[in-house]
C-alpha cells in the first residue's frame, strides 16, 4: 500500500516536535519535507535532540506540493497567513493545529472549508473532509467531560472549571510564566472567565444541545510541571452516579481513546498518550466530572495524527498506541 506523504510547516516547536515523534514510527506515513526558515539545513535532531539515531531527515525552507496531507504546526494567526501567501493543490488535505480555523464563522479560506476536528463528535464529518481544524489542549479536555450531558440534554445550569495545564501548553518560546524558576513550585490563575478555548467548547455544545445557554465558569491554572491537562466540572443534575455513568460509557462506545474509569485518576495515567480518561463522582445533586490528558498529545499532535488516520480511511489508532509515563 502507498504511503502516505507528509509535509510539516513549523516542525521546530512542542507540536512539530511532538508530530515528528508519532510519524517516524507511524507504519503508513512518509516524511517528505518539514519546513522551517531559521532552522533551513539543520538536521531534525539537532533540534528535537531525543531523536538523535531515529532520524536523518534535514528541516528545509523549501515548499514541495508532491504530499498528501499539510500539518500547520504554526503559531496562531500565521497558519491564516502562511495559506494567503502559499497555495496548495486541491487534493492535499490541511491539518491546522491553531486556532485559526476552529470556530464556524472563520472556518473557510478561499475554496478551503475546514472541519472541527474532534473525533469523538464529528467523526463522520472528519472522514469526508479535506481540511481539518485541531480543537485546542483545553477544549479537548472540557468538551470530553461535557459532550455526552449536551448529547443527552442534560446541561440544565452553569457548569464550573478549574482545569491546570503544564508548562508546555505555552509553547517553546520562554516567557515571564513559563520559564523554570518561575514555574517551578508556584501556581497561577490566567484568563480566567474568558479563556479563548471557550468559544470551540460553546459551539460544540450548542451542536448536541441547541438550547442550552448557561454559563461556563471556566477558571485556568498554570501548573508546575511540563505535561497535561486536569480538569474538574460540576454543575447540578438529578441523574444517580449509575445513569451518568451509563450516559458516559454509551457516548463513547466508540471512541478508543477516551475511557470512563470507575475509580478516581491522576495526570500520569494519561500522559505521553492520546488517551483522555473521565471519572464521575455525585455529592448531592452535584455531579463532578474529571477529565484528563496529555496536552501535546490528545490535546494537540497525537489527535491531529487521529485525524489524519481518520482523513485516509485507517484505523484511527494506528501509530498512537503510546505507553504512558507512569512512573
Amino acid at each position: 500500500m502507498k504511503r502516505i506523504k507528509v509535509g510539516i510547516i513549523g516542525g521546530a516547536g512542542y507540536t512539530g516536535g511532538e508530530l515528528l515523534r508519532i510519524l517516524i514510527n507511524h507504519p503508513e506515513t512518509e516524511i517528505a519535507f518539514i519546513h522551517s526558515n531559521s532552522n533551513a539545513g539543520n538536521l531534525i535532531s539537532d533540534v528535537h535532540t531525543d531523536l538523535l539515531g531515529d532520524t536523518d531527515i534535514k528541516f528545509t525552507d523549501q515548499l514541495s506540493q508532491e504530499i498528501d496531507v499539510l500539518f500547520l504546526c504554526v503559531g496562531h494567526g500565521d497558519a491564516r497567513k502562511f495559506l494567503e501567501a502559499n497555495s496548495f493543490n486541491d487534493n492535499i488535505k490541511i491539518i491546522d493545529l491553531s486556532q485559526d480555523f476552529r470556530l464556524n464563522q472563520k472556518s473557510e479560506i478561499g475554496n478551503r472549508k475546514f472541519v472541527y476536528g474532534l473525533p469523538e463528535l464529528n467523526k463522520k464529518a472528519i472522514k469526508t473532509a479535506n481540511n481539518i481544524a485541531n480543537p485546542g489542549c483545553f477544549a479537548t479536555c472540557l468538551q470530553l467531560a461535557l459532550l455526552p450531558l449536551a448529547n443527552a440534554c442534560l446541561l440544565k445550569s452553569e457548569v464550573h472549571i478549574s482545569a491546570t495545564t503544564g508548562s508546555t501548553g505555552a509553547g517553546q518560546k520562554p516567557g515571564a510564566t513559563t520559564h523554570f524558576s518561575w514555574r517551578n513550585n508556584n501556581l497561577s490563575v490566567y484568563k480566567a472567565f474568558e479563556h479563548q478555548h471557550l468559544n470551540e467548547i460553546g459551539e460544540s455544545l450548542l451542536h448536541l444541545q441547541t438550547d442550552f445557554d448557561k454559563e461556563i465558569n471556566f477558571v485556568p491554572y498554570r501548573g508546575d510541571f511540563t505535561r497535561g491537562i486536569i480538569a474538574s466540572c460540576y454543575l447540578e443534575c438529578d441523574l444517580s452516579l449509575e445513569e451518568a455513568e451509563e450516559i458516559y460509557q454509551d457516548f463513547y462506545a466508540d471512541a478508543p481513546f477516551t475511557h470512563i474509569s470507575k475509580s478516581n485518576i491522576a495526570l500520569k495515567q494519561v500522559v505521553n498518550t492520546n488517551k483522555c480518561f473521565i471519572y464521575l463522582e455525585k455529592h448531592g445533586n452535584k455531579l463532578m466530572i474529571l477529565s484528563i490528558i496529555d496536552n501535546l498529545l490528545k490535546g494537540a499532535s497525537g489527535q491531529a495524527v487521529q485525524n489524519m488516520n481518520l482523513l485516509f480511511g485507517i484505523p484511527e489508532t494506528i501509530g498512537l498506541k503510546l505507553k504512558s509515563s507512569y512512573f
